[in-house]
């Protein structure tokens, strides 16, 4: 399974990013080391999208903390970058795509991402996984 993480990322061009205690939605939590991640720089924190594609090289749930029943469960990942984006794809590309039942990978996004601006980590199906490794350089059949 493929990820999407949408956090502040000041510096995509960093080999590597250190992500502390992420919110998860959507099977994010599932997320393990190997498994392909695509990096948005969250719009709310001065971003502008998807940014690039990496890697995980860790992961680890982060603790619930005692007396709180509905919690949010979060995760710490070090990604290691492997490609940059070479196309933009945010909030501006993904917010006609409201037809949460089209089965379209830009709707998919759209609604992680953008219905609840949070940032966090999700998990993504197959066809998004294709749609977005179509937006790095040397993607030629669009695989992740």
């Amino acid at each position: 399974m493929a990820f999407a993480i949408k956090a502040e990322i000041s510096d995509p061009r960093r080999k590597t990013f250190a992500l502390s205690a992420q919110k998860t939605m959507y099977g994010g939590k599932h997320i393990a080391k190997g498994d392909t991640v695509f990096l948005f720089a969250s719009e709310n924190e001065g971003g502008q999208g998807l940014v690039a594609r990496g890697v995980v090289i860790s992961a680890e749930a982060v603790a619930r903390k005692r007396g709180i029943v509905r919690q949010t469960p979060r995760v710490s990942v070090t990604i290691r970058r492997t490609a940059l984006a070479k196309r933009p794809l945010g909030r501006r590309e993904l917010k006609h795509f409201t037809d949460w039942n089209d089965g379209q990978p830009e709707t998919e996004l759209n609604f992680k991402f953008y219905r609840q601006a949070t940032n966090k980590i999700v998990g993504i199906s197959d066809e998004a996984a294709v749609f977005l490794g179509a937006f790095f350089w040397g993607a030629h059949d669009g695989a992740p």
